[in-house]
């Protein structure tokens, strides 16, 4: 435990993260991360989710606190555009007010000295200046995806968006190759981040994305969870793109696996959903590399239908697989539909061989001997914790930047391979066959182990990413 004079004498970092899972998760282990360097550390989450957080244990220089946000707690917790206008337009004093409270807690309390903010949570730019402090953002997506996000501007510049018409999502319209952007190569337009999928010029997601992208420049530094050799050459175009210095310091897993050394902080949890840790177990009672893991992170959703699709694909696979399916992933059109159970024959029929929960400890998981393959949505998170595991992966992405991770995944890393969004039986239960058994599997696999090779490296004493993160502290956090 560190006493009030040691208290004193430490560095202060405000970590605040935007309220979702995804975002939530790096930002802590970044924040653990600067804990283990010496820094007392205020994690502030904002109501919306505080409400939805699961007990999480502080420290003595480890602390959580909350500051409002506006969000009508009567509103669905995916109305992440309604969650954005009012962290916008609510968040910025509470926030300054939090600081205030922070340097007139003395002794008990080190002054702040840093603001380590999420790259969409903007408005702290404004409390970083008005207090003099130096500003981190953090942007917890892939660099690839904050590249595509900074070509919305010049999207709607040449005339690609938005959209004349939504029937352009299928007819063959955003197969059209984007060949001007800087660090891509072949990019079309429907791998690009998918909130330019709109016809409304003033749709309140495309307008915050550019709000955000043109905040960055007011920062101190940007920090991407990721590593160098993974995404240069999109790396050596954001940093053209930008005088605001860069530094890349993941995979956060494995930086915190390697370099937290105290237990207590490794426990310190954030996680909105209850993990079921029997998983572990029943994976331990399996063959190396003979299971596939499902999972769609936490806000993707489908229909009953395609619910349906991937779960006789999986079944007709005659893979092991264990499956994350949450109470909220199915949207419920009818509120007599009892279709949006999964059908009772292909529980019977594969329960012998798989595993249904509702969330899991997603990166035991994914390190796990026996995984061979990941069906995932592509999220940022789910992609580098599989590059971390070295698991090949098949992609179904559903919004934001899943899309451009899916073509890096599939394309630039050679690790993956893509499904078609509407999902059917016959090319799930081809896929999940080919990644577990399949020529192409094996390639993928050779090349997610290489990529895991590499991460390793960044994230060892003297690889890239470690060095990052002591030239981010020295650099910018203590000056």
């Amino acid at each position: 435990m560190c006493s009030i004079d040691e208290l004193g004498n430490k560095p202060h970092a405000v970590c605040i993260p935007f309220p979702a899972q995804g975002h939530v998760n790096p930002m802590l282990k970044l924040a653990k991360l600067l804990h283990e360097k010496g820094y007392y550390i205020t994690f502030v989450n904002t109501e919306c989710n505080h409400r939805r957080l699961l007990e999480s244990t502080a420290l003595n220089d480890f602390r959580f606190a909350t500051i409002p946000d506006g969000f009508d707690a009567a509103a669905a917790d995916d109305d992440i555009s309604s969650l954005c206008l009012s962290i916008t337009n609510t968040c910025l004093e509470p926030f300054c007010d939090l600081i205030t409270k922070l340097n007139s807690s003395a002794p008990d309390v080190p002054q702040v000295s840093c603001v380590v903010s999420d790259g969409v949570m903007s408005f702290t730019a404004k409390a970083a200046e008005r207090f003099g402090l130096p500003e981190v953002l953090f942007w917890t997506i892939s660099a690839c995806g904050l590249l595509g996000y900074t070509q919305y501007e010049h999207l709607i510049e040449k005339g690609y968006v938005p959209l004349k018409d939504m029937r352009q999502v299928t007819n063959g319209y955003m197969e059209i190759v984007i060949d001007w952007i800087p660090g891509m190569k072949n990019i079309r337009l429907r791998d690009l981040p998918a909130f330019i999928r709109t016809t409304d010029p003033d749709d309140i997601m495309l307008n915050f994305v550019i709000q955000e992208i043109n905040s960055i420049p007011k920062a101190t530094a940007l920090v991407i969870n990721t590593f160098d050799a993974l995404e240069h050459d999109v790396l050596q175009a954001l940093s053209a793109m930008f005088t605001t210095p860069i530094y890349t310091i993941g995979p956060l897993q494995l930086m915190m696996n390697e370099h937290v050394h105290d237990q207590r902080v490794h426990d310190i949890s954030s996680s909105l959903w209850e993990e079921d840790q029997d998983c572990i177990k029943w994976l331990d009672t399996k063959e190396p590399e003979s299971v596939v893991y499902v999972n769609f992170g936490s806000i993707t959703v489908m229909n009953a239908q395609q619910l349906t699709e991937f779960a006789w694909g999986l079944a007709n696979s005659n893979k092991t697989f264990l499956w994350v399916i949450r109470p909220d992933m199915v949207v419920v059109t009818d509120v007599d539909d009892s279709s949006v159970m999964l059908p009772q024959d292909f529980v019977t029929e594969t329960k012998d061989r798989s595993m249904l929960i509702s969330w899991c400890p997603q990166e035991q998981v994914l390190k796990h001997s026996s995984i061979g393959g990941f069906l995932t949505h592509s999220g940022w998170n789910s992609t580098i914790e599989s590059i971390a595991g070295g698991v090949p992966v098949i992609c179904w992405p559903f919004f934001s930047e899943q899309q451009t991770n899916c073509r890096y995944s599939c394309v630039e890393w050679e690790m993956g391979m893509e499904i078609d969004n509407n999902v059917k039986r016959e090319e799930v239960e081809a896929l999940v066959k080919e990644l577990m058994d399949g020529e192409k599997g094996k390639k993928m696999k050779l090349k997610a182990m290489n990529w895991k090779m590499k991460a390793e490296e960044a994230t060892a004493p003297g690889g890239s990413s470690l060095l990052n993160l002591d030239k981010l502290i020295n650099e910018v956090l203590m000056q």
